[in-house]
């Protein structure tokens, strides 16, 4: 097993931990722990795909696992914030749904031998989603310094990079949807 694929699979096992905090200690006035855990385990997205490329461990099972493990992580605090009333549901929805889109349009193209690599605004989407949701965690620090909706803000961001990467996808992927 590669250094790479033990970072992302650490990713995957640390959210429950942030899960606990987000939702046990969130009533506590610590939203920070919980946003201090999530950009952690956030930054071990950055941090497999730099070792995976600089150690060449990039490996097929590190190419189904690190978006894997993004979807998780960021699906898994989206429902949570939910249900917590802060977080609104169309917005998760939304974003479930363009990633099961882009999953299922890759496993089509798995099935075809091909790999399809994320895009630049798939790659700002997945930066706004982990902006966007620690604003939210931080959004009462945030207003004591100037008070501005930033959870809001973010969201909005978030929700339009996701809509605009989902149809890009789409798009530039449709040779592999048959509409036979």
């Amino acid at each position: 097993m590669s250094t790479a694929n033990i970072i992302t699979i650490s990713r995957i096992l640390f959210v429950p931990v942030f899960l606990y905090f987000l939702v046990n200690i969130s009533s506590a006035n610590y939203d920070w722990i919980s946003a201090v855990l999530f950009l952690l385990i956030s930054l071990t997205d950055f941090l497999d795909g730099y070792v995976a490329r600089k150690y060449k461990q990039v490996t097929n099972f590190g190419k189904f696992l690190d978006p894997l493990a993004d979807k998780i992580l960021i699906v898994s605090a989206l429902v949570v914030l939910v249900s917590l009333g802060r977080m609104s549901a169309i917005t998760t929805v939304v974003i479930i749904a363009r990633e099961f889109m882009v999953t299922s349009i890759r496993l089509v193209a798995s099935g075809e031998g091909t790999v399809i690599s994320a895009s630049l605004f798939g790659k700002l989407k997945t930066i706004s989603q982990i902006v966007a949701v620690t604003a939210v965690l931080l959004e009462k620090y945030l207003i004591m310094i100037y008070p501005l909706p930033y959870a809001a803000f973010f969201t909005w961001i978030m929700l339009i990079l996701t809509i605009y990467s989902g149809i890009e996808y789409a798009v530039v992927n449709r040779k592999l949807i048959h509409f036979e």
